[in-house]
């Protein structure tokens, strides 16, 4: 899946990028840019049906989700600088996503959460094994996995959307509808800063969220 992700991409930037990717965006053939975003669904479309083949209850198959997404987006960012040498750096920034807005960020931020998601996903999969079938992940830890979610989406969302709320009310194009200012707009955006503070925020309330699953059920199979 990421060496069929980073090839997509190849493609993309061979036609749009050919000097090399760099923002704002140019702009795209509204057949190909409506495609992308059916294919960024499909893809998760793809990620969930690994996950409900592989798994035998509803916390292996989202344990086998989240790991397919983690190592997907990994191997995506090898491919490409097999084949590209990009990114430069880890703090090279990227679009993340496309759905439901703009995800921007430096590559390092999405490669932390993978590498997040492939701790959880262990850690349901060992835990949650025949013989530990006892395992589960309570409200409380649920509260915690997904408020840290919502905050480093957030956190990925946040430049852009500043971006267009500052940008919205351009004089230069106050003739146009809603969906065309906002079309026209994000094709002028260029990444400024990153909210590390906030992404830290989420990623420590995950980290937290783990730990605690880990103690209560290391805890209830030496009771057991």
């Amino acid at each position: 899946m990421g060496i069929f992700e980073g090839a997509v991409v190849v493609y993309l930037r061979a036609l749009y990028y050919p000097e090399g990717f760099a923002f704002p965006l140019k702009l795209m053939n509204n057949n190909v840019a409506i495609t992308e975003l059916i294919r960024e669904f499909a893809s998760l479309i793809m990620l969930l049906s690994v996950g409900v083949i592989a798994g035998k209850n509803i916390s292996q198959r989202f344990a086998w989700f989240i790991y397919t997404f983690a190592v997907w987006d990994i191997v995506y960012y090898i491919f490409l600088y097999l084949i590209l040498s990009w990114p430069e750096s880890i703090f090279t920034w990227d679009i993340l996503f496309l759905l439901p807005v703009a995800w921007t960020g430096p590559v390092i931020s999405p490669v932390i959460i993978s590498l997040l998601m492939i701790l959880l996903a262990f850690v349901i999969l060992i835990k949650n094994s025949d013989s530990n079938n006892q395992f589960k992940i309570i409200k409380r830890e649920w509260i915690l996995l997904i408020a840290g979610s919502l905050i480093i989406f957030v956190s990925f969302i946040w430049d852009y959307c500043k971006f267009i709320n500052q940008n919205l009310s351009n004089i230069e194009i106050s003739d146009k509808t809603i969906s065309e200012r906002l079309y026209f707009i994000s094709f002028q955006y260029i990444p400024d800063k990153f909210p590390w503070l906030l992404f830290i925020c989420g990623v420590l309330t995950i980290i937290i969220g783990i730990l605690i699953i880990i103690k209560r059920n290391n805890t209830l199979f030496k009771l057991d």
